[in-house]
């Protein structure tokens, strides 16, 4: 029996004669090592040859699935990181549920210089004929508390979303807070705005937030739009991004839920139409929009994913931010929207504000890199700089400019 396996095993690895689903997720598959004196007398061929085939042996994806599924129905245990099982077997990811806690407050006066920059920056559009949105995205863990596990409690009522929702409220900026709107709606919507196996907006949720934000254009910018059209709707089992957690789990059944709203979706013809030229800065929440074509309404759009990669260009050819001209991607877009859910708060922006602050405050560019330069020649300073970029999620060098920049404001107070 064992000989049959194995050789079962071996013609497979050959000839794939059986089609099995890849497992889904970041799955680390080491490549095949090239065999020659030095690796094989070193003995690093043997381990590199064993990891190769521990991760590539005939049948793995089946034999994974099925672990995971014994571990999943029998124990309540999920191989997949940072993932959390709440009550009713609803699936959330732990750091939707931290920010919903409070566990991952920036402190109100990071609070408040992200608010003093969107007013700066917000004011420096207008002058320029230019809009600034700022989006909150929803967050599955204030949409569905009464299914966070017992364990999970809130700190205290200090979180980044509602410091920051309370103080753009309070300086009259341009916003559309969508974790506030599905909550208040859930009982009111059609179709569920939240699928219960995934960790985005529902594909329906997304539709009525791409509906919504186009028409905010449409009253900033006192013109009209092609909108969306979504009269027809298929109701099936969750798919796509309503089903993206659960499918990392890589169970070998799919988990029942109930039905998920699926929109025929297509955009009003543009003739005798105004459409602003927009850039989105955004996290994951904006893909579902951009994939069922929300740019149709707009014009020479670009989708900048976590201001680090742009879209469409990025569909050809890997084109990355720090590539471009700021300034001239200010100058050739109308409308400026960043979006983000409470568990990205903490990197709001993702450097956008400060390069932003930066090009705007361009007279004292000689200052702030003088005071970027002292701060990088202090080691103990620069490890700070490090941990509190960590935490909020951006680049070293972006934690580094913001620092020199409160550092130039706080000297202008005192001077």
């Amino acid at each position: 029996m064992t000989f049959v396996i194995m050789f079962i095993h071996m013609v497979y690895n050959n000839f794939n004669f059986i089609r099995i689903p890849s497992l889904k997720g970041y799955i680390a598959n080491p490549e095949k090592p090239l065999l020659n004196d030095s690796n094989w007398f070193s003995g690093h061929y043997q381990v590199n040859q064993e990891n190769y085939l521990n991760s590539n042996f005939g049948f793995r994806s089946l034999y994974v699935r099925l672990n995971n599924q014994i571990d999943f129905s029998v124990f309540n245990k999920i191989h997949s990181q940072d993932v959390v099982l709440g009550k009713d077997n609803y699936l959330f990811e732990e750091r939707y549920i931290n920010s919903y806690c409070g566990k991952d407050f920036m402190g109100a006066d990071s609070v408040e210089h992200i608010l003093d920059q969107l007013a700066f920056i917000s004011s420096e559009f207008k002058k320029r004929g230019k809009h600034l949105i700022i989006v909150f995205a929803a967050n599955k863990a204030s949409y569905y508390p009464e299914f966070i596990p017992e364990h999970y409690h809130k700190i205290n009522d200090s979180t980044n979303y509602k410091f920051l929702s309370t103080g753009i409220k309070n300086k009259a900026l341009n916003a559309i807070d969508f974790d506030k709107w599905f909550v208040e709606n859930r009982s009111r919507a059609k179709y569920p705005l939240y699928p219960k196996y995934g960790t985005h907006w529902s594909n329906y949720g997304a539709v009525l937030a791409a509906d919504s934000i186009i028409n905010y254009i449409q009253a900033l910018t006192s013109s009209d739009l092609p909108n969306l059209i979504y009269d027809k709707i298929d109701l099936k089992q969750p798919i796509y991004t309503d089903y993206d957690i659960a499918d990392g789990m890589n169970l070998l059944f799919r988990l029942k839920s109930f039905e998920m709203a699926y929109p025929k979706i297509s955009t009003e013809n543009a003739e005798g139409k105004t459409r602003p030229r927009v850039l989105v800065i955004s996290d994951s929440f904006y893909w579902d929009m951009f994939y069922f074509g929300i740019s149709k309404s707009f014009k020479d759009d670009h989708f900048w994913y976590y201001n680090k990669q742009v879209y469409p260009e990025s569909n050809k050819k890997s084109v990355m931010v720090k590539e471009l001209d700021l300034e001239k991607e200010i100058e050739k877009h109308d409308v400026f929207v960043v979006m983000a859910t409470s568990s990205n708060l903490n990197g709001f922006g993702w450097g956008f504000f400060d390069n932003v602050e930066i090009l705007f405050k361009s007279k004292n560019a000689d200052q702030i890199r003088e005071i970027r330069q002292s701060i990088k020649g202090d080691n103990n300073w620069m490890e700070q700089i490090e941990q509190k970029a960590k935490a909020r999620g951006i680049s070293a060098d972006s934690m580094l400019t913001t620092d020199a920049l409160w550092l130039m404001q706080q000297s202008k107070k005192f001077n």
